[in-house]
């Protein structure tokens, strides 16, 4: 039997079995009951959190030979075929690799005739954003007056750089991230569905290491399962994930208060060394610095599970040592050297230069 991979077999095949999407999947299915089909939508956000399936499960719901449908029969051949990814009257293009005009012109000269066996012609453009400006024009009389049989479902991770003429032609359905504890719900019960053995602990670190994407966790679970030989063990996660003795990233953080420069460099090769990427280490001192940021502003008792007893005692010490106004300069200088460590000569001396900086701070 040919092995499919986690994220392909669970990909929900229904509005019901997709996860943390509520108010979108509301939005669709009731344009679905009242019969107010647009002819075009853009589903935008992050990756893996289910642009593309809910695109799927919406041609199942305007093809389905029962009706049209907010519940696709998934009986029918019309929604297995969607299923299997042969449906003639499906067409799926990659933008990032069908960017020249002529492919554009291409799919449009076929938009003219009708379905070969279904209600509708429905076109799913996947990355939509990376199409050529001369593409993007020749789909604007098409995008505003379609055929009647053809309805186009646009998915992109960058919305912002489509054309604003694109944008008021199209239904737009912006897609959130998923909330920790859904990915967490949902991991374990795939799990425990594929009898795959696991330690309780090690769902909520690759729930975390997720950030918001269903895809990113049953990845990461593909790659644990292997290096652990068909277990998820707690050694492997945090190896994988590079979350070894977590105290490493808060001694960092107290080197960065202290302005102490050797230690600085001595722990991010001690934390480097342990397989953790540049940018990682930058994410992480993020993540403590809003927990400072928060105990500083507000007396919530903090609930998450991240920091242990030992580590807030710690951190909390470390609160009311330092100004809220160094807390605050702090994230912004980490902030800003993370979303240019790309241009950085690597990203270890991005990572190293921007924690560098804290020490012309006030």
């Amino acid at each position: 039997m040919i092995y499919q991979a986690l994220a392909r077999k669970w990909r929900p095949k229904n509005f019901k079995e997709v996860v943390g999407q509520k108010y979108i999947i509301q939005a669709i299915s009731n344009s679905l009951k009242l019969n107010r089909i647009h002819h075009a939508w853009i589903l935008y956000g992050t990756r893996g959190i289910g642009k593309t399936t809910i695109a799927r499960i919406l041609a199942k719901c305007l093809n389905c030979k029962k009706k049209i449908t907010s519940i696709p029969c998934q009986k029918c051949d019309s929604c297995q075929e969607i299923d299997k990814n042969f449906n003639p009257d499906l067409i799926e293009i990659d933008a990032a690799s069908k960017t020249k005009v002529e492919d554009i012109k291409e799919l449009l000269d076929n938009a003219k005739y009708p379905p070969i066996k279904e209600r509708f012609k429905i076109y799913l453009i996947d990355e939509i954003h990376m199409l050529s400006r001369y593409s993007f024009n020749a789909l604007l009389k098409t995008l505003e007056e379609p055929p009647a049989h053809v309805k186009f479902i646009l998915a992109t991770t960058n919305i912002e750089k489509l054309p604003k003429t694109i944008l008021s032609r199209c239904i737009k359905l912006n897609l959130q991230t998923i909330k920790k504890k859904k990915i967490l719900k949902k991991i374990q019960y795939i799990l425990k569905q594929e009898k795959i053995l696991f330690e309780k602990k090690t769902l909520e670190l690759i729930a975390t290491a997720a950030d918001g994407s269903m895809r990113d966790a049953l990845s990461l679970i593909e790659q644990i399962v292997s290096i652990g030989n068909g277990k998820i063990k707690i050694d492997h996660v945090k190896k994988m994930l590079g979350t070894f003795k977590y105290e490493n990233f808060i001694f960092l953080l107290i080197s960065l208060f202290k302005k102490d420069v050797r230690k600085i460099m001595n722990t991010t090769e001690k934390i480097l060394s342990l397989d953790v990427e540049p940018e990682k280490i930058l994410i992480e001192i993020l993540r403590l610095l809003h927990y400072l940021y928060i105990k500083k502003i507000s007396t919530i008792e903090w609930k998450s599970n991240t920091y242990n007893q030992q580590q807030k005692k710690i951190l909390n010490n470390i609160v009311k040592e330092n100004k809220f106004s160094q807390i605050k300069n702090y994230y912004s200088i980490i902030l800003n050297g993370r979303k240019n460590i790309q241009y950085a000569p690597s990203k270890k001396l991005g990572m190293e230069l921007t924690l560098l900086q804290i020490l012309d701070s006030k």
